[in-house]
């Protein structure tokens, strides 16, 4: 599987930098003043960097909070940023860490997760998560198939349908693909099942989970890089794949495409790691840090 795709995408170089933008509530992270949920929509992508020290301690609850020098991380809304545990603490950390004169708020995927599930800005709870994230199922991506030209009409059959039958395999549902603009008409028995499963997540994991499923346009290829069928690049590769096929063959804006790329892998690899360390256990944690 892929092999095809591995061999297309190798004609293209990869990308340095990337352009997605951080919201300006950003600032109320530094500053620690309150924002209304409007802040979220609003852009910021860098501001000169103001600390030295990173660390991480524990606080109320058992939960962990990071420290810029003395000062305790605070979210875009006000809140004192706090998570459930020390893995998560140490991946945003590092996200701090590693920034050099200038931060560079795009690149902190997980940071801006964490800053989602404790503000929660647009109020929502789970059910509400849960039936935008299935709103995607409706509208899947390796779902919709074409019907000419006959070279990526082979290429979807080749490449999606592996992934979509070992999904309908392994959640024992029907979920279909059609040519047709409205798609496949997926069973309700399909839809219950899907949300009885993206129930069993807690209201992190479900944060991240929903992200991935946004960056792919697909929930069934966000499961199977959650379920760990696919890796990254391979989910992100075939989310794309009608894009790549045409590279192909009409070429592409010599750094607009890889750019493009890598920020994608960058936020659902990010997107991933969140769902991992906010659903599993601390005890496995601890293990996998210890290792």
């Amino acid at each position: 599987m892929l092999k095809n795709l591995v061999r297309l995408q190798s004609r293209l170089g990869c990308a340095l930098s990337s352009r997605t933008v951080y919201p300006k509530a950003c600032e109320a992270i530094l500053t620690g003043f309150s924002v209304d949920c409007k802040a979220y929509s609003s852009a910021i992508t860098e501001r000169n960097k103001f600390y030295e020290d990173v660390s991480i301690s524990q606080g109320e609850g058992g939960l962990f909070e990071i420290n810029l020098d003395k000062r305790k991380l605070k979210t875009p809304g006000g809140k004192l940023f706090a998570v459930p545990n020390e893995a998560l603490a140490i991946a945003v950390a590092t996200e701090w860490d590693v920034q050099r004169d200038t931060l560079k708020f795009y690149t902190m995927h997980m940071t801006t997760l964490c800053n989602t599930a404790i503000d929660n800005p647009t109020q929502r709870d789970k059910e509400q998560m849960i039936t935008a994230a299935l709103k995607f199922l409706e509208t899947d991506t390796i779902c919709f198939r074409v019907d000419e030209p006959p070279g990526l009409v082979e290429l979807q059959k080749n490449e999606w349908d592996p992934v979509l039958n070992r999904t309908e395999d392994r959640y024992n549902v029907v979920i279909g693909s059609s040519s047709s603009i409205l798609g496949p008409d997926i069973p309700e028995a399909t839809k219950a099942t899907f949300h009885q499963h993206l129930g069993s997540y807690n209201f992190w994991s479900l944060t991240g989970l929903e992200f991935v499923i946004t960056q792919l346009k697909s929930v069934v290829l966000a499961l199977g890089l959650i379920d760990r069928h696919l890796t990254v690049e391979q989910a992100v590769l075939l989310s794309r794949l009608e894009e790549e096929y045409q590279i192909q063959h009409w070429g592409s804006v010599e750094w607009a495409h890889d750019y493009d790329t890598h920020e994608l892998r960058a936020r659902t690899a990010a997107g991933a790691l969140f769902v991992y360390l906010t659903s599993e256990s601390s005890t496995i944690k601890r293990k996998l840090l210890q290792d």
